[in-house]
């Protein structure tokens, strides 16, 4: 491997692996001890994140820097869509956390969809995701003799180490759910995670 691939590797897998609201909400899902779901959700963030470094090495930077309003909308988009997720997951239902629901083939599929877009959607309006994909983009791309060839190297990296932090979260989530089997420590560990969501939030746009 070469210096400049393990330098993206390590790169993007710190910026993944660090907390933030992808992971909260990895860490939720985990918890809730359905491993297709967190694997959804797991797959929705780390694919769209590497949509978003590869839009960010199309030029997408330049219309950010140039259009600072844009990434300002964005942060306060997150912002909202993140605090009403904090809202659901603070009043989420309780008693179901500590074991697999058998809901048929056809809400598992639900599931699995509501997952993947969730996760999705979290990382395209994540500004974090942004920011560590226009770094990346302007350290490790634009510099490349052959740009399009490091760009798509760097989107192949990213997807990678995106797999692996987000799904360390995940996993951490399923490590606890043993503890998560009475009610007062579901809705104890909802909450917690709410105001991780709220803090992430605040943090955003301080």
């Amino acid at each position: 491997m070469s210096s400049s691939l393990l330098a993206m590797g390590v790169f993007t897998l710190v910026g993944a692996i660090t907390p933030g609201p992808v992971n909260v909400l990895a860490l939720r899902h985990g918890a809730a001890r359905s491993r297709l779901v967190s694997a959804a959700y797991v797959l929705g963030a780390s694919a769209s994140y590497a949509a978003v470094v590869w839009v960010m090495g199309q030029g997408a930077q330049w219309l950010l820097q140039t259009l600072p309003q844009l990434s300002t909308a964005a942060q306060w988009l997150c912002a909202a869509y993140l605090l009403w997720l904090a809202w659901r997951l603070a009043n989420a239902p309780v008693g179901q956390a500590g074991g697999q629901q058998d809901g048929g083939s056809q809400r598992t599929l639900q599931a699995l969809l509501q997952a993947l877009l969730q996760g999705t959607a979290v990382q395209t309006l994540n500004p974090k995701a942004w920011l560590v994909a226009l770094a990346g983009v302007g350290l490790f791309v634009l510099p490349h003799a052959n740009a399009p060839w490091a760009l798509l190297q760097f989107c192949a990296i990213s997807l990678l180490a995106c797999l692996v932090g987000v799904g360390s979260w995940a996993l951490l989530g399923q490590l606890l759910s043993g503890w998560l089997r009475t009610e007062r420590r579901q809705r104890l560990f909802h909450r917690l995670l709410a105001l991780l969501l709220v803090a992430s939030v605040a943090a955003m746009l301080a």
